[in-house]
């Protein structure tokens, strides 16, 4: 009798754990958008990932997966670009070794869109950075009712640029062109510089600098779906 009494619980118990396990290993959905006037060669990457980037004229999507588990996922925009038949080119911003398919980050500068899936008690984590510098403006959002998590970073960054910064199109960041521990953080124990803060204060949701993660860190539920739109 014992163990026919049990044979319902363990039958629930194992829909539960299958049901639970379907959910949290869903994979994630990134819808790409352009609203720029000008066409943006969209890109991105993860490591272990093959190679990914189109381009998107006015108003046009591009939709990218990504795995529960994917770590140091970037989506970012490229201008001013020219490929070949072949795929092969360059361009003027966020270049990825002259590909059109990006295997590899995008030089700098380029506003990122940064993720990881399926982390820390089953959740992901998001964040716009522009600690790599700033070439279009961007808004990163879910596109699920579970989280309606929206960051932004649209500031005059490139209009109000500092000099030593300053790019055709673009602002880079500090880092990329100063190459000092003040501003690059590789011993990872750093403070806001003044040139940090003028991206921040621009765009107060987006990494400014490498210890920036208290305003600028942000969680969904695993499952959770997203957008990314440039010039939002």
């Amino acid at each position: 009798m014992d163990s026919l009494k049990s044979t319902p619980t363990i039958f629930f118990l194992f829909a539960f754990v299958t049901l639970n396990f379907a959910i949290v290993s869903k994979a994630a959905t990134f819808e790409v958008r352009n609203n720029c006037q000008q066409p943006v060669w969209a890109a991105s990457s993860a490591p272990g990932k093959p190679a990914s980037g189109r381009r998107l004229g006015q108003g046009e999507t591009w939709t990218v997966t990504a795995d529960p588990g994917t770590t140091q996922g970037r989506i970012w925009g490229r201008t001013n670009c020219n490929f070949d038949g072949s795929g092969r080119g360059s361009c003027e911003t966020g270049d990825c070794n002259g590909a059109l398919e990006c295997t590899s980050y995008g030089q700098a500068p380029n506003t990122l869109a940064e993720y990881t899936i399926g982390g820390f008690a089953n959740q992901d984590f998001i964040d716009i950075s522009v600690i790599d510098g700033f070439n279009l403006p961007m808004e990163f959002s879910s596109n699920s009712p579970q989280c309606s998590r929206v960051i932004r970073c649209v500031g005059n960054i490139i209009g109000e640029c500092p000099a030593q910064l300053r790019m055709n199109n673009a602002c880079n960041g500090p880092c990329p062109v100063l190459k000092t521990e003040e501003h690059c953080c590789n011993s990872g124990n750093c403070q806001p510089t003044d040139l940090s803060r003028f991206f921040k204060q621009r765009c107060p949701d987006a990494y400014s600098y490498p210890k920036d993660d208290p305003t600028s860190l942000f969680t969904c539920p695993t499952g959770t779906n997203y957008k990314v739109i440039f010039c939002p």
